[in-house]
């Protein structure tokens, strides 16, 4: 099954400490926010394709936590932490984000599901950091390619289960 080829934009606000990123995917809301909460669908698309996660610790709750590893040939190459804040299903997912590297720069997270026409979803992710130095750091990070891949990865995902 095919789907359509969507762009993710990635934007860095000028005058704030914070990323946006939106993605348009051909799934109800009802289908794509499992894949952001659900360890088993979370682990087949979170990354670019090289890498492997592993989950180290998932309760994807309000009040829970999360710590997965990004994983190549077996070796652990970045390990990330967080709470949730708020799982709000199908509508709106707020966590904290760390990579273990640099663990004094958390990013808070607010992530929305919204329904469009035609059994669509945009999901915006706003990630706010506490400088606009960290905010570059994101930027330069590579990030780009993890997303890409990763949402690339989601679609497939998604078309399966049509």
């Amino acid at each position: 099954m095919t789907t359509t080829k969507h762009e993710t934009e990635i934007i860095a606000d000028p005058d704030l400490p914070k990323v946006t990123i939106i993605r348009e995917f051909d799934a109800t809301p009802d289908k794509v926010f499992p894949a952001w909460v659900d360890r088993d669908l979370f682990v087949q698309w979170i990354g670019p394709r090289t890498m492997d996660t592993r989950i180290h610790r998932w309760n994807a709750r309000t009040g829970g936590g999360y710590r997965y590893a990004s994983m190549r040939d077996g070796e652990e190459i970045a390990t990330f932490y967080g709470a949730f804040h708020e799982v709000r299903p199908n509508e709106r997912l707020v966590q904290t984000f760390t990579w273990e590297g640099m663990p004094d720069g958390v990013s808070l997270d607010a992530t929305t599901f919204e329904e469009l026409p035609g059994g669509r979803t945009r999901v915006t992710s706003v990630s706010v950091v506490d400088s606009m130095e960290a905010q570059a750091a994101m930027m330069a990070s590579g990030m780009e390619v993890g997303i890409n891949e990763g949402f690339d990865k989601l679609d497939e995902l998604l078309a399966q289960k049509k």
